[in-house]
């Protein structure tokens, strides 16, 4: 993710793309990030900065009724089912980041290594659910515009971003599954269990240091990871609607 350090509506950045819910405290996190002597770097500022949203969707019916251990079978199938579709969905658009990216030469080893690692899992996924491919699953009303947003931010912006877009899912889930109380019984333990250990901040913190320099990029990575986390936010929600 990108960094910022100011915010100027005479720049035009009010009317940006990902701008709309400018979130407030982003000002007292940019003082802090370019004042202190000890300034949080952006992966953590992204994640504090947004972290209502993910105690937002912690409450949601969908993850309240897993933890109780009473969430019917079929909403657990149907999340499932558009959880594939999503990831396989995108380890197709990382592969069109490899094909787009050749410089710099980091950035171009953290879409490659990306790509690997979704690649690997999504034919894993696959082969465990005895699927050919996810042509025929229709995406849900969240999950197609949680898509979208991933193709326009590869379409439309610089592609450090395309990394701010995926690191929401990587980190809301490993917060999810660790603030979730199932024990073993719990037939959803095993979604816990899966999610709860991983380490993001070795592939993402000091990219987006290094990428995410300026006010405005940070302002931008900002909305950009939000909009990620309420697309995330959505796709839990309407997994069960009570």
């Amino acid at each position: 993710m990108k960094h910022y350090v100011e915010y100027s509506v005479n720049k035009g950045i009010m009317h940006a793309p990902y701008m709309h819910n400018y979130p407030k405290m982003l000002w007292l996190f940019m003082m802090v990030k370019y004042s202190s002597t000890e300034p949080m770097d952006v992966y953590d500022l992204l994640w504090t900065n947004n972290e209502d949203i993910a105690e937002q969707t912690l409450e949601v019916p969908f993850l309240q009724h897993m933890q109780m251990g009473d969430l019917q079978a079929d909403n657990y199938v149907i999340f499932t089912i558009q959880d594939i579709n999503y990831l396989v969905r995108v380890t197709a658009m990382l592969k069109e980041m490899c094909k787009k990216v050749k410089v710099p030469e980091d950035l171009k080893d953290f879409f490659e290594d990306r790509y690997k690692s979704y690649q690997s899992y999504a034919d894993a996924t696959l082969e465990k659910f005895h699927l050919k491919g996810v042509e025929d699953i229709v995406p849900t009303e969240a999950m197609e515009k949680y898509l979208s947003n991933y193709q326009t931010v590869m379409e439309e912006e610089e592609p450090i971003y395309f990394a701010v877009a995926l690191l929401p899912c990587v980190v809301l889930w490993l917060w999810l599954a660790n603030q979730l109380k199932e024990g073993y019984c719990n037939a959803y333990f095993t979604w816990k269990k899966e999610n709860a250990h991983g380490h993001p901040e070795q592939h993402y913190r000091d990219l987006l240091d290094k990428h995410l320099t300026t006010k405005e990029q940070i302002a931008k990575a900002n909305n950009i990871f939000r909009q990620q986390m309420q697309n995330e936010h959505d796709f839990f929600a309407s997994s069960l609607i009570e």
